[in-house]
């Protein structure tokens, strides 16, 4: 027979290996389905993909108002953009020219 130290024992690590047993599914649960895990990869490559897109966009944009911004330097403005900006900005017009409005 089994002496109640041995009953003990065996009742505890039968707990310990329980509580071993929770962390590890636990662990693996996060690993699946928290914000890094597996289920997450996808969604956080889609994102990624937009930012992409979207700083592609932004560069291009910046690409153009840096060259507007050369264009209206005050050294050497380019006279069309200039006379183009006094035009839309100012509502000022030669008394020759003719102002057709187009719906936006």
């Amino acid at each position: 027979m089994r002496s109640m130290r041995q009953d003990a024992n065996l009742g505890r690590d039968r707990l310990v290996q329980g509580l071993a047993l929770a962390v590890l599914l636990l662990m693996g649960l996060y690993v699946a389905v928290g914000p890094g895990g597996l289920l997450a990869w996808g969604e956080n490559q889609r994102m990624l993909e937009q930012r992409r897109t979207k700083l592609a966009e932004l560069r291009v944009e910046r690409e153009q108002l840096k060259n507007r911004v050369a264009l209206l330097d005050s050294r050497h403005a380019d006279p069309d953009l200039t006379g183009e900006l006094l035009r839309s900005n100012l509502n000022v017009a030669r008394p020759d020219e003719m102002v057709m409005l187009l719906p936006r």
